[in-house]
């Protein structure tokens, strides 16, 4: 009987590859969705103009029907079933979301094109008095002055009133008191601007009041507490437990963990939801009308006399009916896109600098 040489270690034989792995299979390249996309669109741009259609919606919806075909059966081709579900679900995600940018990219790019034909230093320092409609003249400065007042004050009223009420439902919201609060908060949600413009038109009626900037404010004041409140609290929520039982174990006062360690955790997304608020109530117009009334002259005082608004004024311009008021229509829409935007700037950056520091 004979024996391996001592020493001599003997290798097992290679096993026979099996069948390959379905991880391993072939794969589309990054980039397809991008060419499924341009071949896409040029299909659906030359099917439309074949079949005489000139409407552009048109050519999109073949378009995205085609991307999402195409898309669907070359990855049935080349990978397997299971992938191609995936890339049809993902594909038809990015169609909705093209579907709802474009209109809203049209509409800042017309507002840009339109607007910017008209704004300059002249039109943002000049108020309308003594202007006519159809004259080329006049600007947008007391529209802005009111503005900013309303606004301000609006702000200034519901922004602690929004935080406090948020405060008492995350911190000590209990029993019927609180799902009181909530429920009316939910109901304010959606209240229509023109029902808070006519609540305070009937105290002002009561009371007998004058039209003002203040009563605007308080108007959208109603409108803007609301968003406040759900906004933050929702961002309280999100607090992690754990800093304020850390916060109670040391023996510091329940407040002073709301106000040292709760708020300053939560102030990024505190601002942002103040801010979405500014935004809400800057483009309203029916309290306006019906508390403000208007006015063609530059009124800084907020609590006596008629203002204007930009939102005012667009309607007021557009009313008009003429070429140069529909130019100054679409500036003071550019204004107030960019009163907003300056806002949310603004925010993002208060945000981040008073945001918690985060070490390793």
């Amino acid at each position: 009987m004979s024996h391996a040489p001592t020493g001599v270690i003997e290798r097992p034989t290679p096993a026979s590859p099996g069948p390959k792995s379905s991880l391993g299979s072939r794969s589309l390249p990054r980039l397809a969705p991008l060419g499924f996309a341009v071949v896409s669109v040029a299909l659906g741009v030359g099917v439309s103009l074949a079949a005489g259609w000139e409407s552009r919606i048109q050519w999109g919806m073949i378009s995205a029907l085609l991307f999402l075909a195409i898309s669907y059966i070359a990855t049935t081709v080349v990978e397997n079933q299971r992938q191609a579900r995936d890339r049809l679900a993902t594909s038809v995600m990015w169609v909705c979301f093209l579907i709802a940018v474009v209109p809203l990219a049209s509409l800042l790019w017309t507002t840009i094109v339109r607007g910017s034909e008209r704004l300059d230093g002249y039109f943002l320092t000049h108020s309308m008095a003594g202007v006519l409609g159809s004259e080329a003249s006049g600007g947008v400065y007391h529209a802005l002055i009111g503005t900013l007042e309303q606004v301000g004050i609006a702000t200034v009223i519901s922004a602690p009133l929004g935080l406090l009420t948020a405060v008492y439902l995350v911190e000590y919201g209990k029993g019927s008191l609180a799902k009181a609060v909530t429920f009316f908060v939910d109901v304010m949600t959606g209240i229509p601007s023109i029902v808070a413009g006519l609540f305070i038109l009937s105290i002002m009626l009561m009371f007998d009041l004058e039209p003002s900037g203040l009563m605007g404010a308080l108007a959208l004041t109603i409108l803007m507490v609301p968003v406040v409140v759900r906004s933050t609290e929702e961002m309280l929520k999100l607090v992690p437990n754990e800093l304020r039982e850390a916060s109670l174990a040391l023996g510091i006062p329940k407040w002073r963990t709301i106000l040292k360690v709760v708020l300053p955790t939560a102030i990024g997304g505190i601002t942002t939801g103040v801010m979405l608020a500014i935004a809400r109530i800057a483009g309203e117009t029916a309290p306006i009308i019906l508390l403000v009334f208007g006015s063609q002259l530059i009124n800084t005082n907020p609590f006596e006399g008629a203002q204007s608004s930009l939102p005012f004024y667009i309607y007021e311009q557009y009313r008009i009916g003429e070429a140069a008021s529909y130019d100054r229509a679409w500036a003071a829409a550019l204004v107030l896109i960019a009163f907003v935007m300056i806002l949310n700037l603004v925010a993002r950056g208060i945000a981040r600098w008073k945001a918690p520091k985060t070490g390793r």
